[in-house]
């Protein structure tokens, strides 16, 4: 399976995507937990139905020594007790916001006090740039139907400079 258009051997979608890249280095570098980072950006994935996120960010949180059970939780992270109260607060604000369309309100006050008491200001910042970081990639993959399998961690590295 190929891709509609291969984003990669664009001029174009290059230099977007090296600004796109290196904007996640803001998000990357932040206070906000790595692990945190790959669960809700595998969550946002899944919703969005986006493979090649979801094995990006699968290959990418084991390679940083995710479990495969959290990782294999993560769609039913609500009935799952791997998970600690920020992490759920986490990814409950990756689902609302990710699900803007389904919930008119967006983030609910309930989910947004969670992440108030779990997370500074700075860790907040990071936590809802990632959201819609991650709702931005998945659906340039999900366009042009990039398929999924193929990543290796790391393989991006070089598109930040």
């Amino acid at each position: 399976m190929d891709a509609r258009f291969n984003l990669f051997d664009n001029e174009l979608a290059m230099k977007f995507g090296k600004r796109f890249a290196n904007a996640s280095l803001v998000i990357q570098q932040s206070p906000l937990p790595k692990a945190t980072q790959e669960l809700v950006s595998l969550r946002a994935s899944q919703i969005n139905g986006c493979g090649f996120c979801a094995d990006m960010h699968t290959k990418d949180a084991a390679a940083a020594g995710e479990t495969a059970v959290r990782l294999n939780l993560v769609a039913t992270w609500r009935e799952a007790t791997v998970f600690t109260e920020a992490e759920r607060a986490a990814l409950a604000l990756a689902e609302e916001g990710t699900r803007l369309a389904d919930a008119h309100h967006g983030v609910s006050d309930e989910t947004w006090a969670e992440v108030r008491k779990h997370y500074d200001d700075d860790q907040i910042a990071a936590l809802v740039s990632l959201v819609a970081l991650i709702n931005a990639a998945n659906r340039m993959n999900v366009i042009v139907r990039n398929p999924a399998g193929s990543y290796k961690p790391g393989m991006f590295a070089t598109m930040t400079s």
